[in-house]
């Protein structure tokens, strides 16, 4: 027997995602936020849209869960916006199997590292580069190989924190020979991208050869945190998320053409 109703059911609700993400204003503004953290007047100016609607539509997002706002750390009226990459990679998968069972995806716990540029740069900045740039660093060269060049450095350099060396440890990665730089070390060099982690270095971040493009990850620093070294486990966690993303900005575009 046709059990219409059954089926009808199956599409009485809209998929989370595409409730989220379907206007167009809240589609650019994910795509904004897909490769960088940025606040609500870089979103107005690059969405060319008033700041009263782009409010609006990210307060959708918010409470769609698909982003999340942290305080600046350097103007604490400011507010920096995140995608959360792996819960819309959850929900695409969702939305697919909602259409139809044979486009059910599994969504990775962890997206695998793909084949990236032989020879890419990636310069990371933060304040110290104490904790953050060199955890960033490190989870880049140790997830991508020989096949990226990591580096980091800071405005303010001073010491390798110890419970950035401690954390590093969990994962497998030794940061005992890591040490701090200061972002002079590497003017006039050219690099592939160059990425902030802390909203004070974004202020004054210089100019590299090359014209690279520019990311920022608005991530707390851990040493200022009161809650002592599980604030770094956190902020290891988050860093090895992202850079397990950035390596799918950095893969080889695969040709169409013929050969």
């Amino acid at each position: 027997m046709y059990r219409r109703g059954v089926e009808r059911e199956s599409f009485d609700q809209v998929p989370e995602f595409l409730q989220a993400a379907a206007h167009p204003v809240r589609w650019r503004l994910i795509g904004e936020l897909a490769t960088s953290d940025r606040n609500v007047r870089e979103l107005t100016e690059r969405v060319c849209q008033p700041q009263n609607l782009v409010s609006y539509h990210l307060g959708r997002l918010r409470k769609a869960r698909l982003i999340t706002g942290r305080r600046s750390s350097a103007d604490g009226r400011d507010t920096y916006y995140r995608l959360d990459l792996a819960r819309c990679g959850a929900l695409l998968a969702a939305t697919g199997g909602a259409l139809h069972p044979a486009l059910r995806l599994a969504a990775p716990q962890a997206p695998a590292a793909p084949a990236v540029q032989g020879g890419a740069r990636v310069l990371f900045l933060c304040t110290g580069n104490s904790s953050r740039s060199q955890m960033a660093e490190a989870f880049l060269r140790h997830r991508s190989g020989t096949t990226v060049h990591a580096y980091s450095a800071g405005s303010h350099p001073k010491p390798v924190h110890p419970h950035a060396t401690a954390v590093m440890a969990e994962y497998g990665i030794d940061l005992t020979g890591a040490r701090p730089k200061h972002l002079d070390t590497y003017a006039g060099e050219t690099f592939s991208q160059v990425i902030t982690l802390c909203d004070r270095i974004r202020e004054v971040c210089p100019e590299f050869g090359g014209r690279p493009p520019y990311a920022h990850w608005s991530i707390p620093d851990p040493a200022r945190d009161p809650d002592g070294y599980p604030a770094f486990q956190r902020v290891a966690a988050e860093l090895s998320d992202r850079v397990g993303f950035l390596l799918h900005t950095l893969a080889i575009p695969i040709s169409l053409e013929e050969p």
